[in-house]
């Protein structure tokens, strides 16, 4: 009858329960109408587009060209074709690949390259009868391959061919045809040109399929080439660790989020660093397991017969002889050898105890390989507030995670995760209690009452560093109306117990998914449901609830502020949040395009602008780094810390069309005119305006409230036509930027920024000042000379601590630009001390303007590894020893 009443319940359905995993099943083909397409030869493996790209559909991969080959010959056998000749000559044909890669650089291609070795190889074989049978081989080898292509790139394979010629790998990027929706995000941040938006048809419908295909028969990124010295530590080019397939598909999408939903890149990247930290720490764990297992095996057994004697040599062979006929069986022989010594006695218990412990640790092993489900343990456990994300999430069937997942009530996902943790950690101390027992057997330690009680009551709080690390997080997730407002409570609670849950909040300023509403994440101005644009109000006039703020002063929890479009930043915040046995709360700028009004791929620029802007700047803090507040709180990744507002350059022309350059600050004003939910805030110049006195935006803001009257701020814009312009910026907009400011200088006084020098120093050096001259004023009336300024300090008065100076060695850092790729690493990260030279090849500019750590980080992300930090200028420099440790591989 066509009514949806009359369906069959689905059992899932009827029983609030969704199927994990479920996002694999479909198919977004037919929701875009176009594609990335990749040109490898332009290509510079930065890994920017693989990182932004919400849908997990963009995976970089780096495959040796044995591996290559070898997988393209199993599929030829797989698909039906044995293979006669083909493996014989695979080492030959590698050796001649890689040649072919290795003249052709930059610019080749992987078919051509595989033609010209597969020439060479034809045309150095003598002829014989089976020549003809290689011949056809080779075509299918050729087939096999099809138009599938690699990158020759600078990390990947310049440098490592640099290092150690035959290293080299050949980077892939591949598109997903199933999850892609063409939000072209991916194109937005290729400064390259390698990516470009194309129309979808039914050739590149099946090219894109055959790829995939393809690409899922590769074996995974072999880990010397996910440049990460130590993932604990945050030492290397973190985002690589996306290049691990395991890590990349910790979300499987097929959901139903928006396109270019900033919340999804979010969430794909928190997982991605999950499953990079766990899975290597249970590898590890199961192979340990494994040894413990047999070692304990073997104690058992040596147990067993240690009443045996076996000195007696003519025991041994009046034993043998005493079975003329059949077999001599272990049982029999120890029978046999200990029938004079009726006390020997195996203890019933202690034998049970072992064959339980026994039991136990290969359940472990068996839970961490296959387990119920047969993909072993998961690495996560997350729990949903109602919201945005729980509902593109759980699009009936559809769900994106492979770990237990669960939405529960608007507020109430930290209270829910609170509970899970806490029998979560039961089930974990029941592990490792086996492990420390089996282990204390195994030493010879006798289980003594205290030790029985401590086994007894023992949980996570009595958890080693290692045992902790095992233990998979349980996570909470919600929005800004889940933990900003109504669910504010129970975060607060959450994070005041100090029990290590996680809580990522995404941060949309509005209530995303029940048509943005005004929230208290919102800033003054943004003009949402609930807070509109008209006669009465100007948008939201509260100023904006800062949840970071508020999280550190619980003083019990890790707490990072990030955004997607400075992946350092927030791969490493991850990091060390999710390796605190604290509470952590990683608040996270998340771009929603419709709210927002902004286009679909702008979600790394629009995040970007937001933290320059002093819209929402980034900060870690970290309680166990101090008892101080600036202890702990650090400002890193924030444009020019030491400015109110950073400087912009905008090029362009002027009213006349002559080239013009502006140099000028960087406000909130100029982020939110890029926003459509600011847009009714500014209007173009009128000829009144200039009457009543124009002002720039920033000196405006700088001006007391009493000096502003009649005043019209206006900022410098730069047209899709190329022209800049002058825009008028109402008061709402000057409101924000006040609070934008506010905040900003309240962050840097907490973190100690705003101090200019040692204050116990500038209190000897006014003492010092003053005895000097009443010193000076005495000897004029006894008609002395007065005493020179550079005398010493009186007696008595603290010595100045002097600055510190100079190492007499500094090595000041430099560039190769001969291998500078322009990705922008190094600029962003510290914009004083690097910057574009006229052959837009990086440069440093200013050596000093930039710490030893920054130096050094740069030298390690640098995907080309063209940065050489040189030595420490301050050789005072907190962990500068480590520092010039990990800088020694770029000398």
């Amino acid at each position: 009858a066509g009514c949806g009443s009359d369906r069959p319940a689905d059992p899932f359905q009827a029983l609030s329960l969704l199927p994990p995993v479920t996002g694999l099943m479909r198919d977004m083909t037919q929701i875009r109408f176009e594609y990335p397409h990749w040109q490898p030869e332009k290509c510079t493996a930065c890994g920017k587009c693989y990182t932004v790209c919400p849908d997990s559909a963009l995976p970089g991969l780096v495959v040796k060209p044995g591996d290559l080959l070898a997988t393209l010959v199993r599929r030829i056998e797989t698909g039906g074709t044995p293979t006669v000749h083909l493996r014989r000559v695979s080492r030959k044909l590698e050796t001649l690949l890689h040649d072919a890669c290795d003249k052709g650089g930059c610019d080749t291609h992987i078919g051509t390259a595989l033609e010209s070795a597969i020439a060479q190889l034809l045309a150095d074989m003598p002829a014989s009868d089976s020549r003809p049978g290689l011949e056809r081989e080779l075509e299918l080898l050729r087939t096999e391959l099809g138009n599938f292509d690699f990158a020759i790139t600078a990390p990947y394979w310049k440098v490592r061919e640099k290092q150690n010629p035959g290293s080299g790998g050949l980077f892939a990027l591949t598109l997903n045809p199933a999850t892609c929706k063409g939000c072209m995000a991916c194109i937005n941040v290729c400064k390259d040109g390698a990516l470009s938006a194309q129309p979808q048809d039914d050739i590149a419908i099946a090219r894109m399929r055959e790829h995939w295909n393809l690409w899922r028969d590769l074996p995974n990124t072999p880990p010397e080439f996910a440049r990460i010295s130590d993932l604990d530590n945050k030492i290397g080019a973190l985002e690589t660790l996306l290049l691990d397939k395991r890590n990349y598909g910790s979300m499987a999408c097929g959901d139903g989020a928006c396109l270019g939903c900033g919340e999804k890149t979010a969430i794909h990247l928190f997982t991605s660093t999950v499953s990079a930290l766990m899975q290597p720490r249970v590898e590890r764990h199961v192979k340990r397991l494994k040894d413990l297992i047999t070692r304990l095996e073997t104690h058992v057994r040596h147990q067993l017969v240690a009443g045996v004697d076996l000195s007696d040599a003519g025991a041994l062979a009046d034993a043998s002889l005493a079975v003329p006929d059949g077999d001599l069986t272990l049982s029999r022989l120890a029978d046999l050898l200990d029938s004079g010594h009726e006390t020997t006695l195996v203890d019933r218990t202690w034998l049970k105890e072992m064959g339980q412990l026994l039991a136990s640790l290969r359940d472990l092993v068996w839970r961490y390989e296959s387990g119920p489900s047969g993909n072993g343990r998961a690495t996560m456990g997350a729990v949903n507030s109602t919201g945005c994300t729980s509902v593109w999430a759980s699009s009936w069937p559809y769900n994106p995670y492979p770990f237990p997942w669960s939405s529960h009530l608007f507020q109430d996902s930290p209270s829910m995760a609170l509970g899970l943790f806490e029998g979560h950690m039961v089930r974990m101390a029941e592990g490792f209690r086996a492990i420390r027992r089996a282990e204390d057997v195994l030493a010879g330690e006798a289980v003594t009452p205290e030790k029985a009680r401590f086994y007894q009551r023992f949980g996570w709080h009595d958890f080693s560093h290692e045992e902790w690390q095992l233990c998979p997080p349980v996570v909470a997730i919600g929005g800004d109306g889940a933990m900003y407002d109504i669910g504010f409570q129970n975060l607060s609670r959450a994070l005041a117990s100090g029990t290590p849950i996680k809580v990522l909040v995404l941060d949309t300023q509005v209530y995303s998914n029940t048509g943005g509403q005004a929230c208290t994440s919102g800033f003054i101005g943004q003009v949402a449901d609930m807070s509109p644009y008209g006669k009465v109000g100007r948008g939201k006039q509260e100023i904006r609830k800062e949840i970071g703020l508020i999280a550190m002063a619980h003083r019990t929890s890790y707490v990072l502020q990030s955004a997607v479009s400075h992946i350092p930043h927030l791969l490493g915040g991850f990091i060390d949040g999710l390796n605190s046995q604290r509470p952590a709360l990683f608040n996270i700028y998340a771009v929603c395009p419709a709210e927002h009004g902004v286009p679909d791929d702008a979600m790394d620029r629009q995040s970007r602008l937001a933290v320059e802007s002093r819209a929402y700047p980034v900060f870690r803090f970290n309680p166990d780094a101090g008892p101080l507040i600036g202890d702990g709180l650090d400002l890193e990744g924030n444009p020019e810390l030491d400015a109110d507002w950073p400087m912009t350059e905008l090029a362009g022309q002027d009213e006349n069309g002559r080239p013009v350059r502006v140099k000028k600050p960087f406000t909130f004003a100029d982020f939110a005119f890029t926003e459509a939910r600011f847009s009714k805030h500014f209007h173009p110049l009128k000829p009144a305006d200039a009457e009543t006195g124009l002002i720039p935006f920033a000196d405006l803001v700088a001006l007391p409230e009493s000096e502003r009257e009649g005043r019209v701020p206006y900022i410098e814009v730069l047209r899709s036509s190329g022209r800049i312009e002058r825009v008028a910026v109402s008061d709402s907009i000057v409101r924000s930027a006040d609070d934008r400011l506010s905040f900003w200088r309240q962050l840097r006084a907490l973190s100690g920024q705003e101090q200019t020098g040692n204050l116990d120093a500038a209190v000897a050096q006014a003492r010092q000042d003053m005895a000097r001259q009443l010193s000076d004023a005495l000897l004029s009336l006894a008609g002395a000379a007065p005493l020179a300024a550079t005398a010493g300090h009186p007696a008595g008065l603290p010595a100045v601590a002097p600055a510190a100076r100079q190492a007499a060695d500094f090595e000041p850092a430099w560039i190769d630009p001969a291998d500078c790729t322009a990705c922008d690493d190094c600029t962003r990260l510290n914009g004083k001390a690097f910057a574009y030279g006229a052959d837009g090849k990086a440069t440093v500019v200013n050596p000093t303007a930039a710490s030893y750590a920054e130096l050094v980080r740069a030298a390690e992300q640098c995907p080309a590894a063209c940065i050489h930090p040189g030595t420490p200028a301050n050789p005072a420099e907190p962990g500068v020893a480590a520092l010039v440790e990990r800088a020694r591989r770029f000398e």
